[in-house]
């Protein structure tokens, strides 16, 4: 009896540790699709103009552009915190209208973080010696590369924020009238509109 009672108590003590080990959180859990107003801004002008702004804040800040439309930017720039740590923020910003007259536009904003660590790869030399086939001898030498290691989504709110308002910023100089002076050549180019940024209803978050 006492030694049923043992394996009961063993097979017991090994289904709570499986339990334990199997209650890992799943990043997905997270996802609640409530709220776009982290990832997304909206501003009264058309697509062209609003995604314009975003180019132009993205390049007075350091990014560099690797694909650009007139809908759609794509960005990169590159950190180093520590000496072998490596680090790249990809921003993907897309703008789409609103409504029919092209005047409305959604602005969604998306930037992925990712992390990269120093490795060492050392490689031994090797000597042939005639009959005795290959001798390894203590001469070796290591070759650097970076390995990635995380890449996450940023979803700081102020990090966005900062971001669109820069971006509202650059809407409000192109709107604002030209100085007449012979050093603004493409005062013409200007947009004649005021814009603001106009958060998007809960109801349209569906």
């Amino acid at each position: 009896m006492q030694f049923s009672s043992r394996i009961l108590l063993s097979a017991l003590m090994l289904a709570t540790i499986a339990g334990c080990a199997g209650s890992k959180p799943v990043a997905y859990q997270t996802e609640k699709f409530d709220s776009t107003e982290i990832y997304a801004r909206r501003f009264t002008v058309s697509s062209e103009v609003a995604c314009e702004a975003v180019r132009r804040t993205l390049l007075s800040q350091g990014y560099v552009i690797s694909a650009s439309t007139t809908t759609q930017i794509d960005a990169r720039k590159s950190f180093q915190p520590e000496n072998d740590v490596h680090v790249q923020i990809a921003f993907r910003v897309v703008c789409t209208t609103d409504n029919a007259d092209g005047n409305l536009t959604s602005v969604f904003a998306n930037a992925l973080e990712d992390r990269y660590a120093l490795k060492k790869i050392n490689n031994s030399a090797s000597v042939g010696v005639g009959a005795l086939g290959s001798l390894s001898l203590p001469f070796s030498s290591s070759d650097d590369s970076l390995v990635k290691v995380a890449s996450t989504t940023i979803a700081s709110e102020k990090f966005y924020s900062r971001f669109f308002q820069l971006v509202e910023r650059y809407l409000t100089n192109e709107a604002a009238p030209a100085p007449e002076a012979l050093e603004m050549p493409d005062e013409h180019l200007r947009p004649p509109f005021k814009t603001r940024a106009v958060p998007i209803p809960a109801a349209q978050q569906q």
